[in-house]
């Protein structure tokens, strides 16, 4: 079995991750094959500005269909609410810590300045439409600054001094167990500063037709994280499907209740937020959706 994946140290880590369960579960041989995607070979630009969707996941996909991998492990946060017809997500890993991080330098803290704690004037880095709106609604006193390349790419560029403060998603931190001591860092509630649907969870993805199929599922799948995301991506499909939005959501159980945390930022009436709880989780996606957009009232 061939797993195909990004080239980024953490890709590669998430996709040994899901190999290493596959052949012990399964007792399959695994391979793991890197993919360069456009989002990987493109870092001179938003990813906003960049054409299409999937800046991350097209290649793969496409690798998968032409049969030269045979599963492609993405952290599904990236992934596109439609996949191609042919592929379906066979599995969905237990989640990593959801939350978004802000790592800062020890001369932009500030201890006063509320839930995002930096000195007024700072500038922060993401390059993360959702990101950037939550930094809008909670601190329109700081300077967002455009930042790509990989998770130790990013730490390095704060360290050398091109920013005060950048966001980081804790479960990339965690996985690749980053030392982060020179910098302060504080955990956003997700429930407050909303993260992308999907995020801290990887989606194992396959051709519908492969035989392995449920076999894969039933090694790699975690239940709760599955119907958590899938609330999420349902949020994600009824505002465009795409991972470039000013869109957060957010799922957990909670008392033996789902407890969904959104955030929109609407062109007219700008940064949104909203919650909805109850037992059946195939109702809240469209609950949500309602509050969130100019349907909501």
């Amino acid at each position: 079995m061939i797993i195909g994946t990004r080239g980024s140290e953490l890709a590669r880590t998430q996709a040994n991750m899901v190999a290493a369960a596959i052949t012990e579960k399964l007792g399959m041989p695994v391979e793991v094959r890197i993919i360069s995607t456009q989002g990987d070979r493109v870092t001179d630009r938003p990813l906003r500005e960049l054409e299409g969707r999937g800046y991350f996941t097209k290649e793969i996909e496409e690798a998968l269909l032409n049969r030269s991998v045979d599963v492609a492990v993405h952290s599904f946060k990236d992934m596109p609410s439609k996949a191609p017809d042919g592929l379906a997500v066979a599995a969905v890993s237990e989640r990593e810590d959801p939350a978004d991080l802000i790592i800062i330098r020890p001369n932009a803290y500030d201890e006063f300045a509320g839930d995002i704690p930096v000195r007024s004037g700072a500038t922060i880095g993401t390059s993360a439409v959702r990101r950037e709106a939550q930094l809008r609604a909670l601190r329109p006193d700081v300077h967002n600054k455009d930042l790509r390349g990989n998770v130790p790419t990013r730490v390095t560029k704060l360290d050398n001094g091109q920013y005060d403060a950048i966001f980081l998603a804790s479960a990339g931190v965690r996985r690749l167990g980053l030392d982060l001591d020179k910098f302060t860092v504080v955990r956003l509630d997700p429930a407050r500063f909303v993260p992308s649907p999907g995020q801290g969870a990887l989606a194992i993805q396959m051709r519908e037709d492969d035989p392995r199929f449920t076999d894969v599922h039933k090694a790699s799948n975690d239940d709760l994280t599955a119907t958590a995301t899938t609330i999420e991506r349902e949020v994600q499909r009824r505002f465009g499907g795409g991972c470039s939005l000013p869109l957060g959501a957010f799922a957990r159980m909670e008392d033996g209740f789902w407890q969904v945390s959104g955030f929109w930022e609407d062109e007219t009436r700008g940064a949104l937020a909203a919650d909805v709880s109850g037992e059946y989780p195939d109702v809240l996606a469209e609950q949500l959706f309602k509050r969130l957009s100019r349907n909501g009232g």
